[in-house]
This record gives structure tokens, sequence and C-alpha cells, in this order.
């Protein structure tokens, strides 16, 4: 994958902002410890949980039970956002990732993220592979992989700004 450039958006940036550079985006999404998904509702009415993920191989990746709503919401439309930051307008940055959920099912590429995410997570996260799934207990999991097609970053607290990176699609 190609590493985009930032583009500042004046509209919402303070004066002497910057545009951060993609490496810089990538590394708060690899630290991120919590995401919240946005999907849509075969109604049409929005679903936003929050949840774990692993940033890899130039995507964002996640786990859900084949049964849970976002799984069911996903199977009707994969278009999704990611968000991530922290709770403050003042201090921080915040990441909005759009892009489409795909889903993963080579067992190879599912031990290869498996093993990240106990990396990142600890041994409560401990997931065997089998049969295209995540297994954890009796139960099991689908994981889906986001490449970005578009991320808004927004650096709150002087100066505040907003960057926004794009891939073709």
């Amino acid at each position: 994958m190609r590493e985009p450039e930032g583009v500042l958006d004046a509209r919402y940036s303070s004066s002497g902002a910057r545009a951060r550079d993609w490496a810089e985006a990538e590394r708060l999404l690899t630290g991120a410890g919590l995401f919240w998904l946005s999907t849509v509702r075969p109604d049409g009415r929005p679903h936003v949980t929050p949840l774990i993920a692993v940033w890899q191989g130039g995507a964002l990746h996640f786990s859900t039970g084949p049964g849970e709503r976002k799984a069911r919401n996903l199977a009707g439309n994969p278009h999704v956002v990611l968000t991530t930051g922290t709770d403050s307008w003042a201090r921080g940055y915040d990441l909005t990732v759009e892009g489409e959920a795909v889903r993963v099912t080579d067992d190879g590429r599912l031990r290869e993220l498996a093993a990240a995410w106990e990396a990142k997570y600890g041994p409560s996260w401990h997931y065997e592979v089998a049969d295209g799934h995540f297994h954890h207990g009796p139960g099991r999991a689908l994981v889906f992989a986001v490449r970005p097609r578009k991320v808004l970053g927004f650096g709150k607290g002087e100066p505040f700004s907003q960057t926004t990176w794009t891939w073709g699609g």
C-alpha cells in the first residue's frame, strides 16, 4: 500500500497547524487500545460498538461472533468506520478510518493475526484458529480486515488540526 500524503483542511485547523505524516497516524493506529466500530443495520439505522483491533499489513483487523449485530450488519453492508482517540476535546489526536470490512478466512493469515492480538492485548486474548475462524472457549469469531479508503485525523488542543489521507477507490 502506498503511503498517502496528509492534506491539512484549513477550515478546521488553527493558524500554524500542519498536516500530520501518515507514519505518525500508523503509529497511533498500532498503539490504540480501543476502537469504536460503526456499521449500518438493514433498516438503515446506525450501530456503534466498542471493540479491540490490530493494525497490521496496512489494514485494521477486528473480530466478532457470527450472530452479533455487527456481523449481521456487515453481511448486508460492508462499509464501516472505525474510530479511536482520546475522550478530551483539548488534547490528543483522534482518527477515523473509513473502508470496507472484508472477511479473513485463510488459516495461515488468521494464525498471524491471532499472534498479533495476543502480543498486543495479552493472554486473555489467545485464539486458536481453525476452519477460517478464531476460536476462544466454546465460541468462534469472524475476522475482518479494513483497508483504509479515507482516514481523518483530528488534532485537539492548540493547534487544532484536521488532516485527511485518501487512497484510490
